[in-house]
């Protein structure tokens, strides 16, 4: 068990004092049997003139907060600390039914995991399908568990991981013949892939925690960082991380969920001035452990509201 504090600071700079509409902020972690909240801290400057909690449609804890007058700067500090219990690769029980692939879910599971089986993006040359299928076996003998994990490593493998700073995800087919993207383009095509197969996938945002002896080894640390869970009878929600080539929740810091990428926004929101007023926004991610100290570089982006992982 590691004691993890994530400090994440997100600040917008405008050339001269604007106003700012509603924004809505998804910082604070899911609390569950694998990481335990311990503290959260949320401070906004300038100071809003109301702020309330809500939870959305999947469970997520949103910030809510409506500001008065107006600032040249909109600054959000986020300080999270909690008990992170990691899960060894593959160390899940899979009902014995779901062993093999392909299998059918159950009809109490059905009604509720229609919409994480439905495809996103069209697919009209059948690429994502022809891509999915390669991991499975002639002989009918496909076992699920390791046809996820073979997924994964293969987008790690053959894919080059770049970072981006616009949002929105690319189209997974593009993804594929571009052979690179941020690790949100590389979750959305792992998504795309599991549905095309008939399972139930969707898309996680949260953090990365790189410890010093694999920080070599992994990318998509700075600001937040996207990745995949898939729906497996008997295991519930299992984590796949395609960028990193990581199954489980290892080093994964679960923030929220969502059917589609454009539901998990960690800040979004409005502001009322001139375009040109709106200079860019700096970025700093800070995830130390007992061990450690993951720290990303300040970042600055001439780039517009919401922001994006990866």
């Amino acid at each position: 068990m590691l004691v993890i504090t994530v400090r994440h600071v997100t600040i917008y700079h405008y050339k001269q004092p604007v106003a700012f509409g509603e924004h809505r902020m998804m910082l604070r972690p899911r609390d569950s049997y694998d990481q335990k909240l311990l503290d959260a801290k949320l401070v906004i400057t300038p100071e809003p003139a109301d702020i309330r909690w809500v939870h959305d449609v999947f469970g997520n804890c949103v910030a809510i907060a409506r500001f008065a007058g107006r600032a040249q700067e909109l600054r959000f500090e986020s300080v999270i600390r909690l008990d992170h219990s990691p899960t060894n690769a593959l160390d899940f029980q899979i009902e014995e039914y779901a062993e093999r692939y392909p299998f059918t879910y159950g009809a109490d599971e059905m009604p509720d995991l229609l919409r994480t089986i439905e495809r996103q993006f069209l697919d009209p040359e059948r690429e994502v399908d022809r891509w999915a299928r390669q991991f499975l076996r002639p002989d009918g003998r496909t076992d699920t568990s390791e046809m996820l994990a073979a997924m994964t490593n293969a987008i790690r493998r053959d894919l080059t991981y770049v970072a981006r700073e616009e949002s929105g995800v690319h189209d997974p087919a593009k993804t594929l013949r571009i052979k690179s993207g941020s690790c949100r383009d590389f979750a959305v095509l792992m998504i795309e892939a599991v549905r095309s197969l008939g399972l139930a996938a969707r898309f996680v945002t949260g953090y990365l925690y790189r410890p010093e002896n694999r920080r070599g080894e992994q990318v998509g640390g700075g600001a937040t960082h996207a990745w995949l869970e898939v729906y497996l009878p008997g295991a519930g929600w299992v984590e796949f991380d395609p960028t990193n080539g990581i199954v489980g929740n290892h080093d994964l810091i679960r923030v929220a969920v969502a059917r589609d990428p454009r539901q998990a926004v960690p800040i979004s929101g409005t502001w009322t001035g001139f375009p040109s007023d709106h200079l860019g926004m700096t970025v700093e991610v800070e995830v130390t452990a007992a061990g450690g100290t993951t720290r990303a570089p300040k970042t600055a982006a001439r780039t517009r509201r919401p922001r994006a992982a990866g």
